[in-house]
């Protein structure tokens, strides 16, 4: 069954090397990249950018497969892969979310989300600005110290910042389809499938509410919060969040392999770890 793995804003297909690793070869592991990575280019501009245009490969793939999927995502990813389930819902088999980006539900959450709404939105800004004035450097710097912590944007290679500054006039699209998604968070108790939420025990206050709150809205759904990571958890805790979605995948396919033979699955050459991905290294360690 295949497995399609969304990466965060900035980053790319390598995000998911760990995964790949510990699904071994009973799984075929798909990660298309969103607009603003090296493979895909700079958005078209043809019209006003939105979730759906980075969900458009995944859901190609999604009707492309034989079978059901499993769908993962990573803060932006986590975004993208609700927008895929709703669009999909038929065709997901479950679903991993380790602190998806739905900035959305914090303008519907009243007083509870205000401070955290008012604090993204605070960040989006910043980078917002630092691109209409062609400061890059000092938009990226914002966006991942305040992702990553203080200083990591310091301790990253220059090699690592170069590739994200190229990625910077990406990021102001990527709040923006977020932040004005009109999806009603009642749409969501439409999801069926099993959804494992995870979220860092450092988690900063947007992605802390959100995954409590879809925690409550997805109707087959449980949280776990994942000891001394932060929202770059995929990256900093790569083999124990890894380890973690296999094992919700593989759990949720045994259930559903008790009526019928394992049919053999493709093996991982679909899964290209690109060498020159300086993007998703960038973050890898979160060190030079």
């Amino acid at each position: 069954m295949p497995v399609i793995a969304l990466h965060c804003s900035g980053a790319g297909a390598n995000e998911w090397y760990s995964l790949a690793e510990t699904l071994g070869d009973d799984y075929e592991l798909l990660a298309p990249e969103h607009y603003g990575s090296a493979s895909n280019g700079a958005w078209t501009g043809e019209h006003a950018f939105t979730l759906a245009d980075d969900a458009a490969r995944a859901i190609a793939l999604i009707d492309s497969s034989q079978s059901k999927v499993h769908l993962v995502g990573h803060s932006y990813g986590g975004g993208v892969a609700l927008h895929v389930a709703l669009a999909r819902s038929s065709q997901i088999a479950s679903m991993v979310l380790y602190e998806p980006s739905a900035f959305h539900l914090l303008r519907q959450l009243g007083e509870l989300g205000a401070e955290a709404f008012s604090e993204i939105a605070g960040v989006a800004r910043q980078v917002g600005d630092g691109v209409l004035t062609g400061d890059y450097r000092r938009a990226l710097a914002g966006f991942v110290d305040y992702w990553g912590g203080i200083g990591t944007w310091e301790r990253m290679r220059p090699s690592a910042q170069r590739a994200l500054i190229c990625w910077a006039p990406k990021g102001p699209l990527d709040f923006h389809a977020l932040i004005e998604n009109p999806t009603p968070a009642s749409a969501y108790r439409a999801l069926k499938c099993p959804v494992l939420i995870m979220r860092g025990a450092h988690s900063l206050k947007p992605p802390r509410i959100i995954a409590e709150r879809l925690a409550e809205l997805l109707p087959d759904s449980r949280l776990l919060v994942i000891d001394g990571a932060g929202h770059m958890g995929p990256f900093t805790h790569a083999s124990e969040v890894a380890a973690l979605i296999v094992r919700h995948i593989a759990a949720i396919d045994a259930q559903s392999w008790k009526a019928k033979s394992r049919v053999a699955a493709t093996p991982m050459e679909r899964f290209h770890l690109r060498s020159d991905s300086e993007t998703v290294k960038s973050f890898d360690g979160l060190m030079a």
